[in-house]
């Protein structure tokens, strides 16, 4: 495999986000079965759900075992360092929140390279990011973080058209990776430090509904 910044960036956000599914499964008390599963799903749930839907089968981790080898490794390394990551209490948050930055690239390139319309790259970028999370949760029987009020998936988006505005410019590929990745991972630090959120409609009377 060729190594080039965008390799490095998606053998990155496999790594972040296996950690980051590690870490939920632990922290839901899973076994350890439980543990490999939900990190797997969580690392390459966004990239198969993308590969299907533009028809690229059989998917990256089914084409390249180097994926799953990394994730096997690296859930290895969360299991045995787990007393250390919990001393960081945003490991979780920081690890998703660079898997989804990275992630929202990967998305957004594959569609360029598939000479899709920008806005179906757009949405690419945007489930490649979130769709591992929606899976990890799900599993883990929570309502997925995409689908609350919290800012998630809006970053993504902002981040897959910051790529593609940069890309129509003209910009350096390197720029534009590093760029998207760290407008999706500034959106989701400033959001959750100064508690933005969208807002969200819920009955405050039967048969009411109102906008908080």
């Amino acid at each position: 495999m060729e190594i080039s910044l965008f390799n490095i960036l998606d053998i990155l956000g496999t790594i972040a986000f296996a950690i980051s599914g590690a870490l939920s499964a632990m922290n839901r008390r899973l076994d350890l079965f439980g543990i490999f599963i939900i990190a797997f799903v969580t690392a390459i749930g966004g990239g198969t759900v993308r590969d299907i839907l533009i028809g690229d089968t059989p998917v990256t981790w089914m084409e390249n075992t180097m994926y799953v080898y990394l994730i096997g490794v690296v859930t290895i390394l969360a299991i045995i360092f787990r007393n250390k990551l919990n001393y960081l209490k945003k490991s979780l948050f920081l690890f998703d929140t660079i898997g989804l930055g990275v992630f929202t690239i990967t998305g957004v390139e594959t569609g360029i390279q598939n000479d899709l319309d920008p806005i179906i790259s757009v949405a690419l970028g945007a489930m490649t990011g979130t769709f591992g999370g929606v899976i990890r949760d799900i599993l883990c029987n929570e309502i997925p973080v995409i689908f609350r009020k919290e800012i998630y998936a809006t970053a993504c988006l902002i981040g897959a058209l910051a790529y593609i505005l940069l890309y129509d410019l003209g910009m350096n590929a390197d720029f534009i990776y590093l760029a998207t990745a760290l407008t999706v991972i500034s959106i989701r630090l400033v959001v959750v430090k100064y508690k933005v959120t969208l807002p969200h409609f819920y009955p405050s009377s039967p048969g009411s509904s109102r906008l908080r």
